[in-house]
């Protein structure tokens, strides 16, 4: 088999991150849909420093076989599809189902092939480096991505001793900008993702409490019940 492509992608510059991994996702579709299927494997590493290799001739065994069914790059997922995904890791990592809708809501809007302009990727938007950290090995795999992502923020949960909108904060501006501020960082858009979030949440919470008689009691009950008003998050 002829090697057809090899590229390697560093997500070092925003433009940068987003302009190479459209164009390999643009390059992925078109394998997906224009060659004979023995040929159409890509397979993808990542690396320490977070840059993403891709290729059809893989020469390392770190590669992993990257799936390009045609359906995973032309629509979003229904929450019906995801929920039992969903609900295994959230199970596993102690977090409510609700919460980790609210983040993908918030995140991707269901969509697994979303991509930010930062090059954050797939269902909960992880960047590479954090992948990486997370053992994360397909970010455009449903499961691999939500796997990760719901591992992530328990981990930033247990950072920030329950505290939810500073986790939030920190999925969203990243750790050490909750540490040099000990609180909400000052900035518009992380404010407004927290409140996003937790808006979302609310919403997933009140319509599982209507099908389940206790909906929250198995899991984390302190990391629901002290939720802020939105006003109060605002105001930090």
């Amino acid at each position: 088999m002829h090697n057809i492509f090899s590229l390697i992608i560093t997500a070092f510059g925003r433009q940068t991150a987003i302009g190479l991994t459209t164009t390999v996702l643009a390059g992925m579709g078109w394998l997906a849909f224009s060659l004979p299927t023995a040929t159409a494997e890509i397979y993808q590493y990542i690396g320490r420093d977070g840059s993403i290799s891709l290729t059809n001739v893989p020469s390392d065994s770190r590669y992993r076989k990257i799936a390009i069914e045609s359906s995973r790059f032309h629509s979003t997922l229904s929450e019906q599809e995801l929920e039992p995904l969903i609900r295994r890791h959230s199970v596993q990592q102690q977090l409510h189902p609700a919460l980790i809708r609210a983040v993908i809501k918030a995140e991707s809007d269901f969509d697994p092939r979303a991509v930010s302009r930062s090059g954050a990727i797939g269902l909960m938007q992880l960047m590479p480096q954090t992948a990486v950290r997370l053992d994360v090995r397909d970010m455009y795999d449903p499961d691999d991505n939500v796997g990760g992502g719901t591992k992530y923020l328990r981990q930033l949960l247990d950072r920030f001793h329950g505290n939810l909108p500073l986790a939030l904060a920190a999925y969203n501006a990243g750790e050490n900008a909750v540490d040099r501020y000990q609180a909400l960082p000052p900035f518009d858009e992380t404010r407004q993702y927290v409140r996003k979030v937790l808006r979302y949440y609310r919403t997933f919470l009140v319509r599982d409490g209507v099908a389940m008689k206790h909906p929250v009691s198995r899991f984390v009950p302190a990391e629901i019940t002290a939720i802020p008003a939105i006003s109060e998050v605002a105001s930090r």
